[in-house]
């Protein structure tokens, strides 16, 4: 099959680049053999270690530390962001361009893996550390290593200590029953009780889905099931809200911006833990006067979203030991430990579960006291066509009048019309 730049592109554009890239791999991949010396020049492609900070990190003490171990390796960087990402994959696949080593979103493995992108890695590379194995399922492809974790950046609730007091309030949501109370209470002169669009639609209605007892897709990817019930009410719990006056979708936050619990203008809202770190620089007074606090979504059960960045290999790179060798040392400890720091984000490791970032950091603690709750997205081939359909899939159903059951039902055929590409 050939693909030029335009036609992948505009595969990307409507959303189907993983069905227009269907005969592009034969399968899931091993580069060439990883056992000789580590030499030769690579190319990294990460869409995280954002701006100044990020970028002396990496380039200075992570690579510094690489290249003392691996003299003989010559890292370039290319720097993206996460909506840039898939486009750049996809187009340096369809034009044998890939980078040797690229860093991705949980969810993203499988549709690499399964078009011969990225190389299985040893299997001894997912023991070489105190992994949890929450934490290592989305590096996974039919049982098979693909990838290590990174950082994770789980999805929690974050409230406003000083406004659960003022109205009373003892304890934290343990339903959405209590929720929607309690949303409802908090609820006034200006304040919404609740903000859970602020994040991404499409990780926000995943949170609740999985807190509700539903599944995205079965174990082999290949039967959707949010369509269920559960699916459907996780999506009408926000129409609720809405109706209520306690959530408001044009009053969301763009990231980087004061968040409406920072100001004041909400009193819980739907975060990760990078939060604190943005509190910290913004608003360190809430932190100094102990006025936020979080607690993970419940409902059927509690759920906790799991995204994050993972480090995987090219299975065409033409030097595999020394790009084998960076995904290693990418991570490790010390590395991890690094990029979660610089981005507010959870390391998925035990080994650093006592360390002084995270007992300071109290929503990464929160998280990491409770991956066992911790679910992530994806888990289809499909995953990359799919994903950019369901925010504005959902959409309508939250600021218009279209009902929640016609919704999941559209995203429904959609989902299963991408996997029947397959």
């Amino acid at each position: 099959m050939e693909l030029n730049r335009r036609s992948v592109l505009a595969a990307i554009g409507a959303g189907t680049a993983a069905a227009a890239l269907a005969g592009c791999g034969g399968g899931a991949s091993s580069a060439g053999s990883a056992d000789g010396p580590a030499k030769g020049e690579i190319t990294l492609l990460t869409p995280i270690y954002e701006g100044a900070d990020g970028k002396t990190l990496l380039e200075q003490k992570i690579l510094g530390g690489f290249r003392k171990k691996y003299p003989d390796v010559e890292v370039n960087v290319d720097y993206t962001t996460y909506a840039q990402l898939n486009e750049k994959i996809t187009t340096g696949l369809a034009g044998g361009l890939l980078p040797d080593v690229l860093m991705m979103g949980v969810g993203w493995i499988p549709p690499f893996a399964a078009k011969g992108a990225i190389a299985e890695l040893p299997e001894k590379f997912a023991s070489a550390h105190d992994y949890e194995e929450r934490v290592l399922e989305p590096s996974r492809y039919e049982g098979k290593l693909y990838a290590l974790p990174v950082v994770l950046d789980t999805r929690i609730v974050v409230y406003r200590k000083d406004h659960f007091a003022e109205a009373g309030i003892r304890k934290t949501p343990a339903n959405w029953a209590e929720l929607r109370a309690v949303a409802k209470q908090l609820t006034g002169g200006g304040r919404l009780g609740f903000d859970p669009f602020s994040i991404d639609l499409r990780q926000c209605w995943e949170t609740f889905l999985f807190a509700n007892g539903g599944q995205l897709f079965s174990a082999d990817g290949k039967k959707v099931l949010f369509t269920d019930a559960r699916g459907v009410e996780a999506l009408q719990f926000f129409k609720d809200l809405v109706k209520d006056g306690s959530a408001d979708y044009a009053r969301k936050t763009d990231a980087g911006a004061p968040s409406n619990v920072q100001t004041g203008k909400a009193s819980m809202m739907m975060t990760t833990s990078a939060l604190w770190n943005q509190v910290q620089d913004q608003n360190p007074d809430l932190i100094a006067d102990d006025k936020l606090g979080s607690f993970v979504l419940a409902n059927r059960k509690p759920a906790m979203l799991q995204g994050g960045t993972l480090v995987t290999q090219s299975a065409r790179s033409k030097h595999p030991a020394a790009a084998r060798a960076l995904v290693e040392y990418l991570a490790t400890p010390e590395s991890i430990l690094g990029a979660a720091e610089q981005r507010g984000s959870v390391p998925g490791l035990r080994d650093l579960n006592d360390t002084g970032y995270v007992k300071e950091n109290q929503f990464v603690d929160l998280s990491l006291q409770n991956l066992q709750h911790a679910v992530s997205e994806g888990g289809t081939a499909a995953w990359m066509e799919i994903r950019e359909k369901i925010k504005p899939t959902l959409e309508p159903a939250v600021v218009g009048g279209q009902s929640a059951k016609d919704a999941i039902a559209e995203l429904g055929r959609l989902a299963e019309a991408a996997i029947g590409r397959m």
